[in-house]
């Protein structure tokens, strides 16, 4: 899915149609007991710095989101049904937490049985302005789908004769981008088999998808177990002294104001290359690893020569679904793992490539162990001022995703709130039409220029590889 925000992804007007978790769901919910499994330390950190933001005077959202089509004026009952289908099949969406307060402020889940679940279906009213909608539509996302609220969900869609477009938002501490790639087809197929009189709720899965709870008990089990001279725990402590003792930003000039607040930020996104080109890139890096060794060497080519900072050093996100059970989950799979490439060692793209790749073999296992865990570990005074922790360039494949070659024809695109931040987060998805590009960055005119520029170098040493391979 191409990623975006809720203003480019061809909100089209007609009549808007809102799903919530409805009332007697949310009593019943207030009345649940505690559930013995405790948050992801990923999902605790994304409360705690929702908080502490929000303590500082500013409203951050944080919220992800899947926009799609399906052919036609929607069923409403039946999608009705479908969502609600959906929603019972991945427990963590209809899991939450509870500050307990005392001692460490400590945070509590619950979580409600299935048979409790029930949506409350909404006529928003007719909008003939697609900005008007597209604005209505972020501004309920902002407000419903809250970090520090619950249920932080919302489902949407615009009815037209033609086609319905959904519009779905989460906050982020219950899905990533791989969940959100993954809800189309899902959709798409508990639709139609409720448009076929199917009884969703009811029926039997053929694969049991797995439970992201059970997912954070079984993580942070293996996290409590290690200590402050644990070997990846020493590993990064060398890595953040190395930073100044921070986690990295993108090391080029943005601009910042260090005596300013959280700036705004800016949106950038487009299709860096073809299908070819891609598939050139794919040929000509996979002997040193493949496009995500590709991108990172690229990337660390092109702002050494804008930054000029000798070293580069990131943190890389990597999934963390290593078992199959995970694979069709709901969640935020997500870890992250050190890497410094010495600039000096990296002349070229070759030499870049192979910079890269044993800089991800000796450090890609450090991603197993959650970074709030470790920070903890560290005993540093983390206490984050912003949303990003620090900066990041992705990469993710996503060819192999159920449904994805039927993207382009659903208008399907991944949403991105962008609203404030310090810090550079740069997402090269690759699709069936190509390389697509999307960062959010803060909103000045040097970190424009420097992002404009960045991606304008990427496509240059894609495009290169052209023929080389």
């Amino acid at each position: 899915m191409r990623m975006t925000d809720i203003q480019r992804c061809e909100v089209r007007p007609g009549r808007l149609v809102e799903w919530t978790l409805s009332p007697a769901t949310v009593a019943t919910a207030k009345a649940l007991p505690e559930d013995s499994r405790p948050p992801a330390y990923i999902q605790e950190s994304h409360l705690r710095t929702a908080r502490s933001v929000r303590e500082d005077g500013l409203f951050v959202p944080t919220w992800l989101g899947a926009a799609f089509d399906i052919p036609g004026r929607a069923d409403l009952d039946a999608l009705g049904e479908a969502l609600r289908g959906w929603t019972l099949r991945h427990e963590t969406l209809r899991s939450g937490f509870r500050w307990a307060g005392g001692p460490g402020d400590s945070i509590r889940r619950f979580t409600l049985d299935a048979s409790s679940v029930s949506l409350h279906r909404e006529e928003a009213g007719d909008f003939t302005d697609p900005a008007a909608l597209a604005q209505h539509l972020q501004d309920r996302f902002d407000t419903t789908a809250d970090a520090l609220r619950w249920p932080n969900l919302i489902y949407t869609a615009v009815v037209r004769d033609d086609r319905t477009s959904v519009y779905m938002a989460f906050d982020h501490s219950n899905v990533d981008a791989y969940s959100i790639h993954r809800i189309p087809a899902e959709i798409h197929e508990l639709y139609e088999a409720a448009r076929a009189g199917g009884e969703v709720a009811a029926a039997p899965e053929p694969e049991p998808v797995g439970s992201y709870v059970d997912f954070c008990e079984a993580e942070r089990a293996d996290a409590d177990r290690i200590d402050a001279d644990h070997d990846i725990v020493a590993r990064w402590r060398e890595f953040i002294q190395r930073c100044d003792g921070r986690l990295p930003s993108f090391p080029i000039d943005l601009g910042l104001d260090p005596e300013g607040g959280l700036p705004t930020q800016k949106f950038m996104r487009e299709m860096l290359v073809d299908a070819d080109a891609a598939a050139a890139f794919e040929a000509y890096c996979r002997p040193y690893g493949g496009s995500l060794v590709g991108v990172l060497a690229a990337s660390a080519l092109i702002l050494h020569e804008i930054g000029g900072e000798p070293v580069y050093r990131t943190v890389v996100p990597f999934h963390t679904r290593v078992k199959s059970q995970w694979s069709q989950s709901v969640g935020w799979y997500v870890g992250g793992a050190p890497i410094e490439i010495p600039m000096s060692e990296a002349p070229d793209f070759p030499s870049a490539l192979r910079t890269v790749r044993a800089a991800l073999q000796a450090n890609r296992r450090l991603a197993r162990i959650p970074l709030a865990r470790v920070l903890h570990l560290l005993g540093a005074d983390f206490r984050p001022t912003s949303p990003d922790l620090y900066s990041i360039v992705s990469f993710v494949d996503t060819r192999a995703i159920p449904g994805s070659a039927d993207w382009t024809d659903q208008n399907a695109y991944g949403l991105l709130r962008v609203s404030y931040g310090d810090q550079v987060c740069a997402w090269i998805t690759r699709l069936h039409e190509g390389l697509w590009f999307a960062s959010r960055y803060p909103d000045t005119d040097i970190a424009h220029k420097n992002l404009r520029l960045y991606a304008e170098r990427l496509r240059d040493i894609v495009t290169s590889t052209v023929g080389r391979s």
